[in-house]
């Protein structure tokens, strides 16, 4: 008789069945398989002692169960795996719309910079024709 057990990441499989064809060995007891994650019409049954063939069908069912369990964990993993890329394309998203914003507000701010320097050299050129007008209007006096 040779046994496995199988205990992935998340959920236990675990799996034993009889290469020894002979029914008095073969008993329900040789077959303790749990397949916790399949639905109870799904799990396999303990076969036929006297039965190649319910060897056979019991074996390629556990084998079936085992796939569909590794296929499960696999989708598991990419349901996560896409959670994670879709929360890192929001955060890539903000950024970049952070990023438009500190554009759009610094080209805001650099044009109001150089209206307020164009404001600041009229004000200074014009307070200077008033100095000189004051200065004219103080030496005629």
């Amino acid at each position: 008789m040779i046994t496995t057990a199988r205990v992935p990441a998340d959920k236990p499989v675990r799996i034993a069945f009889s290469l020894n064809e002979s029914p008095d060995e073969a008993s329900s007891e040789n077959f303790p398989l749990t397949f916790p994650e399949l639905d109870q019409q799904l799990q396999p049954l303990p076969p036929c002692h006297d039965s190649k063939e319910s060897m056979q069908v019991y074996k390629q069912h556990c084998k079936i169960a085992e796939e569909y369990h590794e296929v499960k964990k696999e989708i598991a993993l990419l349901e996560e795996r896409k959670k994670e890329l879709i929360a890192r394309l929001e955060q890539v998203e903000k950024e970049s719309m952070d990023a438009a914003q500190l554009a759009k507000e610094y080209a805001e701010l650099t044009e109001e910079n150089r209206t307020l320097k164009l404001a600041q050299t009229q004000c200074v050129e014009q307070l200077e024709k008033l100095r000189i007008q004051y200065q004219k209007r103080q030496g005629s006096s």
